[in-house]
């Protein structure tokens, strides 16, 4: 495989440098393609027709499909050589905000844990 097929292939769409018109034109299938998702997410969040327990796992598959297009689409990020530095920073993000939710569910969770009155002091204050 040469150099310029492989760099053909690894390619987001708008990536090329080619006629202003088809990076518009990405631009808006980019546009489209979220518009859809969110209107789909919408309708997930508010219709009977599909099972009660499914809606949170529906919709956080819609907001990673949602996250992919804005990375394709939009921040033109790929797997490329010469984004090596792109993906890592985004790599580097996602571990800094999982980090920052882990860290505060901790803490709440221990927080709750040990600022809450026990059981038997409740039923203590309750009994009089």
């Amino acid at each position: 495989m040469s150099a310029t097929t492989a760099t053909t292939y690894d390619r987001a769409p708008g990536d090329s440098k080619a006629h202003p018109r088809s990076e518009a034109f990405v631009y808006a299938i980019g546009l489209l393609l979220a518009i859809v998702l969110t209107a789909t997410s919408f309708w997930v969040a508010n219709t009977s027709a599909l099972w009660g327990p499914g809606v949170p796992l529906g919709l956080a598959v819609l907001a990673i499909a949602q996250m992919g297009v804005h990375v394709v689409f939009f921040l033109h990020i790929t797997t490329g050589p010469d984004n090596t530095n792109n993906v890592l920073a985004l790599a580097f993000g996602v571990l800094i905000v999982a980090l920052v939710i882990a860290g505060s569910l901790w803490i709440m969770t221990n927080l709750n844990s040990n600022m809450m009155p026990s059981m038997d002091m409740m039923n203590l204050h309750g009994q009089r």
